[in-house]
C-alpha cells in the first residue's frame, strides 16, 4: 500500500474511532442524541482537516530538518493552536447539548483544552516522529550513495592512472625488433594491443577474472623478456581452481612492473619473477616473488603499491590484505589475499597451469 493510501486511512481510522468510542460510550449511558452525533462527526472532519494542516505547514517549512531545539517549541506551540481551536468549536455547542456538565464544571474551557492538547500531542508526536524518522533515514541512505559513488570514481580513477605507466615500456620493448626481428616485432604489437585493450576496458569494470589478468600479466612479460632476454627468467604458476575469481584489473600488471623496474633490473645479471596464486580458507592467495632488495621509500611505497593498496581498500575494504617484505637477501616477496565478490563457477583442470 502506497505511503498515501496509508495517511488517509491512519487519519480517517483513527479520528473516527476517536471520536465514535467517546460519541458510544455517552450513547449507553444517556441514549442516541442525533445532534450529538452530526458533533461527533465535525469534529472527526476537524480533526482531519486541521491535523493535515500541519503535515502540509511540516512539510512546507520542513522542520524536520531543524536542531532538535528548535523543533520542540514549535510541536509545543501546534498542539496549542490546535487544541485551542478544537476547544472554541466544542465549547458553544456542547453547552447547548450537555448544560449539566458546565455546571459541574466551572472551569471547562481547561478541562477541553488539556482533552483535546493530549489528543493532538498523540497524534503530532507520532507523526513528527515519523517523518524525523524517515527524514534521517533518507540522509543516511544518501551519505551511502555519495560515498559509493566517490570510491566507484576514486577507483575508476586509479585504474584510469595504470594506462600510461606500461605502454612507454611496452613500446620501448617493441622498439628494437622491429628491424632486427620484424616477425617477432609484430607478435610484440600484438601482445600490446592486447594490454591496450584490457587497459580500456579496465575503466569500466570493478573486476575481471584472474585468467584474463594472468593472460594480460604473460603478454607484458614476454614483451619485457625482449628487451631483458636471458636476464630475465619468468614463471607463472596458476591454480586451476582460481583462474575464474574476480580480482581488480590491470592489478597483477602493476605489480609485476614495479618488480622489474625496482628489482630485475638493477642487478648486472638480471633476476627472476614468479606469480603462483591458490585458495586458502575460500581465499584467493596471490604471490610475487622477484630478485631485489627494499630499500628506498620509492621501492616501498611507490605509485604501484600504493595504487594496490587503496584498490583493495576501495573494493573489499578489511577483508583483502597486501603486504610486501625481503624474504631473504635478494628476494623480496608480495602477498595478498582476496576474498570472493561475487559467485564464481571454478573449473577442475587435471594439471596445474605452468608458464616458464
Amino acid at each position: 500500500m502506497a505511503k498515501k493510501k496509508i495517511y488517509w486511512f491512519c487519519q480517517i481510522a483513527g479520528w473516527t474511532l476517536l471520536i465514535m468510542v467517546e460519541f458510544v460510550a455517552y450513547w449507553l449511558e444517556y441514549g442516541f442524541d442525533i445532534d450529538l452525533f452530526y458533533l461527533a462527526i465535525a469534529n472527526i472532519i476537524l480533526g482531519i482537516v486541521l491535523t493535515h494542516t500541519y503535515r502540509l505547514a511540516i512539510k512546507h517549512w520542513n522542520w524536520v530538518r531543524l536542531p532538535f531545539h528548535q523543533l520542540v517549541p514549535r510541536v509545543l506551540t501546534s498542539v496549542l493552536v490546535l487544541a485551542f481551536i478544537m476547544t472554541l468549536v466544542n465549547i458553544p455547542f456542547d453547552s447547548e447539548l450537555l448544560p449539566d456538565l458546565f455546571v459541574k464544571e466551572p472551569v471547562a474551557f481547561m478541562g477541553y483544552m488539556l482533552s483535546w492538547g493530549k489528543t493532538m500531542l498523540a497524534w503530532i508526536l507520532s507523526y513528527t516522529a515519523y517523518h524525523y524518522v524517515e527524514r534521517t533515514r533518507d540522509a543516511e541512505i544518501e551519505k551511502i550513495l555519495l560515498k559509493t559513488s566517490i570510491r566507484e570514481t576514486e577507483a575508476k580513477v586509479l585504474r584510469s592512472q595504470l594506462n600510461p605507466h606500461f605502454v612507454f615500456n611496452a613500446l620501448n620493448s617493441i622498439r628494437a625488433l622491429v628491424i632486427e626481428n620484424p616477425n617477432k616485432a609484430q607478435q610484440g604489437i600484438t601482445q600490446l594491443s592486447n594490454i591496450l585493450r584490457n587497459s580500456l576496458l579496465a575503466d569500466r569494470r570493478k573486476t575481471v577474472e584472474l585468467r584474463e589478468e594472468i593472460k594480460t600479466v604473460e603478454d607484458y612479460l614476454a614483451l619485457e623478456k625482449v628487451r631483458y632476454e636471458d636476464r630475465l627468467v619468468c614463471q607463472v604458476n596458476v591454480d586451476p581452481k582460481t583462474i575464474y575469481w574476480q580480482v581488480p584489473p590491470m592489478m597483477l600488471q602493476t605489480l609485476v612492473e614495479n618488480a622489474i623496474k625496482h628489482g630485475v633490473s638493477k642487478p648486472v645479471g638480471g633476476g627472476f619473477i614468479e606469480l603462483v596464486t591458490w585458495l586458502e580458507h575460500d581465499m584467493l592467495q596471490i604471490r610475487i616473488r622477484n630478485t631485489g632488495i627494499l630499500g628506498s621509500k620509492e621501492e616501498t611505497g611507490g605509485f604501484g603499491l600504493k595504487n594496490t593498496v587503496q584498490r583493495l581498500d576501495l573494493l573489499y575494504g578489511s577483508e583483502a590484505t597486501f603486504r610486501i617484505f625481503q624474504e631473504s637477501e635478494n628476494v623480496v616477496c608480495a602477498e595478498m589475499t582476496i576474498p570472493m565478490q561475487s559467485d564464481s563457477i571454478f573449473k577442475r583442470v587435471p594439471e596445474k597451469a605452468t608458464t616458464e
